[in-house]
């Protein structure tokens, strides 16, 4: 965290106009806050405080201290809120909203570099507080965001001002504040200590002895290269996103043995790569699609392992393909603590990231908003359009165009030509404005009016379902404006120019729509919310505590609990091949759940599970596939949509299996040796998703489970 220069105590007066007004007059100071750009200018005019491009951070102490629009600025927001700050000592001002964060640093006045152990967000435009949205806990982060340059935040009145300057001095003398890319957080910090070979002792800086070498062991970085027998997973993610268009080009910086080079040339592309080790002949060259896949999580030395980063975005045409290892499983044997990674057995460096520590870190060396494909993968787009199209398409609901359901003679005679209009409507949920269709000046001739075609169109079909294609499309806006408050603002003409179309003709204006997107974002902050819109699903399995559903199903949901499910996915991203998607309703908290047999077996077995947590983002992984007696899953078809391949055959079977009795005792089924020896004890078994009698059954024991199936049945009846 490095500020920016302050301006000079002897600054022109021009300059400092801002900073002179009047305290007493506040319905001035008010009216003037609201306009925009003024709030900025007085941040950056400030004399008090550190400055960063899109904030100003303040010690509680000097608030007194500052220019009378900031005092006052800061005084709104204390209305609001006038409990639940003690404790928080720097005041963040955000200059592109009127928004201000309160930061607790507990150690500020003892620890040289104090760690963050909290935050809370209050946003003037909505005067409330929503605690998924707004308030972050660190305290059991292991890489907590920490300070430098402590006396910036201070007046020079301030008990340790003297303390604090001093020890920044010397750091900057030493160089230790250069790379302010990487010093950010506590890992990245205490590496760079041991890289430079000095302590931070009370505020000062001391020297270590013996040579800095001689205690880094020699990484052999080549030998975590892999030999793959199929495309990487960043850049599978890519080709399924279709971001390699006609006459895409492709390098892969840090190629390794160059696998992803060779399979992707073999689909048609322009496709080369260099590795410091396999291909080190081979010139870096720009490319639209560059993939780093895998590399900084090899790279021991921060500093390098930035500069790698870099290098790689400054090849980057279109869009930078950014994949590292993630911290998610239990600490493996056979390797050593290293710095801010491990060395493993084979000699080789491994920097494990938390997953919203590599996004933190990407966006922070690269000045950007990377977007989460999956864990650990992260795409950076060049182009904020192509950015915003990229989220904006992955929002988006399949739909189906509606059937044709009456028989109207002009319709028939020209179904070939309404066919586009039907597609077109069917894909953006409303009309095409002039200009858009193809076919328009073709259907205007014969029509006079596109509204007049489309009228021919809803004769055919169901109005209903035209409606209901609008709600959707809506949906998917909403979700796609809801998800992007979590960056900062974005500005209208980065959007897509069809999706700009789409906003204006569904709500009216892009102010309305972010606004109506805003309030469910805060209101899901409501657990309650969710736990009623999960009671209230009429899609999914549900349980006391959790509503579970198949992930092809997400589309087909309430958008908040669409936009709810968004706000882990958004930052974390999913984890690969997710079967079932478990909303809890207790806690704030997402499930994914991965069975690979859930398509081919009638009661697949869990394989593993990933649970974040919303509150503060922490990703907690179970891998169950080396268990003996691992969860299986019944009623597939309750988590499913009817459409679903197979479904009426996973209902047929669930029925079969309803009146056998096997279902009586869930608590005894929840695992596979539960499930089989309840197939025993009814003497049934599973062929071809249909229940039969066993044929090695004791006679006695079918003659039992035959009389409680009568009596089942017969209970029924009455």
């Amino acid at each position: 965290m490095d500020s920016l220069d302050s301006p000079h105590p002897d600054a022109p007066e021009a300059e400092l106009q801002v900073l002179s007004i009047e305290y007493d007059n506040k319905p001035q100071l008010i009216s003037q806050l609201n306009e925009p750009g003024f709030l900025e200018n007085c941040c950056q005019q400030s004399l008090i405080g550190k400055k960063l491009p899109n904030a100003l951070y303040v010690h509680i102490s000097a608030i007194e201290k500052l220019a009378p629009p900031l005092r006052l600025h800061y005084e709104r927001f204390s209305q609001i809120i006038a409990t639940g700050m003690d404790g928080a000592n720097i005041i963040k001002f955000h200059t592109d909203r009127p928004k201000i964060s309160y930061l607790f640093y507990p150690d500020f006045d003892t620890d040289p570099h104090p760690a963050l152990l909290a935050s809370v967000q209050i946003n003037l435009e909505n005067n409330e507080i929503s605690p998924m949205m707004r308030y972050r806990d660190y305290s059991n982060s292991d890489n907590p965001p920490i300070l430098h340059r402590k006396e910036t935040f201070v007046t020079p009145e301030y008990p340790y001002y003297q303390e604090f300057e001093q020890l920044t001095k010397a750091e900057e003398k030493l160089g230790l504040l250069d790379k302010t890319s990487s010093i950010g957080t506590r890992q990245g910090w205490m590496q760079w200590l041991q890289y430079q070979g000095v302590q931070i002792q009370g505020h000062r800086v001391v020297n270590e002895n013996g040579d800095r070498s001689s205690r880094i062991p020699k990484i052999e970085r080549h030998r975590a290269a892999i030999v793959r027998t199929d495309l990487s997973r960043p850049v599978r993610f890519a080709l399924e996103a279709n971001l390699f268009t006609e006459n895409i080009t492709f390098f892969d910086y840090g190629c390794g043995h160059g696998g992803d080079v060779t399979r992707i040339a073999e689909r048609g592309y322009t496709s080369n790569g260099w590795d410091p080790f396999y291909f080190p002949n081979e010139p870096c060259i720009p490319a639209d699609i560059i993939n780093i896949g895998y590399v900084i999580n090899v790279i021991e030395h921060i500093e390098e392992r930035g500069e790698a980063l870099r290098k790689a975005w400054e090849l980057t045409h279109q869009v930078l393909l950014v994949s590292a290892q993630v911290l998610i499983d239990d600490e493996k044997h056979g390797k050593i603590a290293f710095g801010d990674g491990v060395i493993t057995r084979h000699n080789t460096f491994q920097k494990y990231y938390e997953q919203e520590e590599l996004k933190i870190y990407i966006d922070q060396v690269l000045g950007v908003d990377s977007i989460p494909v999956a864990l650990g993968i992260y795409f950076v787009f060049r182009d904020e359009n192509q950015a915003q199209n990229f989220r904006a398409s992955r929002c988006r609901s399949r739909i189906s165009t509606p059937r044709i359901r009456t028989q109207v003679k002009r319709f028939e005679d020209y179904k070939d030509l309404l066919a586009p209009l039907m597609a077109f409507v069917t894909d953006r949920g409303r009309l095409p404005v002039p200009g858009e269709l193809p076919q328009e000046a073709e259907i205007n001739f014969e029509f006079r009016k596109i509204t007049r075609a489309f009228d021919v169109i809803l004769q055919a079909t169901e109005a209903g379902e035209w409606d209901m294609i609008k709600q959707k499309r809506r949906s998917d806006l909403l979700l796609y404006l809801a998800l992007s408050e979590f960056k900062d603002y974005v500005q209208f003409k980065d959007i897509e120019p069809v999706v700009q179309k789409d906003i204006k003709a569904l709500f009216g204006s892009y102010k309305k729509a972010r606004e109506e997107a805003e309030d469910i974002l805060f209101s899901l902050g409501d657990l309650s919310v969710v736990a009623k819109c999960c009671e209230e699903s009429a899609i999914g399995h549900k349980r006391p505590n959790a509503l579970f559903i198949h992930v092809s199903a997400l589309s087909e949901l309430d958008y908040r609990l669409r936009i709810y499910e968004g706000c882990a996915s958004r930052t974390i991203g999913r984890m690969d091949e997710v079967t079932l998607i478990k909303f809890h309703t207790k806690q704030p908290k997402i499930s994914y759940l991965f069975y690979p047999d859930f398509d081919t077996d009638p009661h697949p077995k869990l394989h593993t599970s990933m649970h974040i947590d919303l509150r503060d983002l922490h990703v907690s992984y179970r891998d169950y596939s080396d268990l003996q007696d691992p969860p299986v899953w019944h009623r597939k078809e309750t988590v499913l949509t009817p459409n679903y391949p197979g479904y009426e055959k996973f209902a047929k079977l669930s029925e079969q299996e309803e009146n056998r009795g096997l279902f009586d005792d869930t608590n005894a089924i929840k695992t596979l040796k539960g499930w089989e020896r309840c197939l025993e004890e009814h003497c049934a078994e599973i062929r071809n998703y249909r229940l039969y009698w066993r044929k090695d059954a004791d006679p006695y024991r079918v003659k039992l489970v035959r009389s409680a199936i009568r009596a089942r049945k017969k209970s029924h009846f009455w």
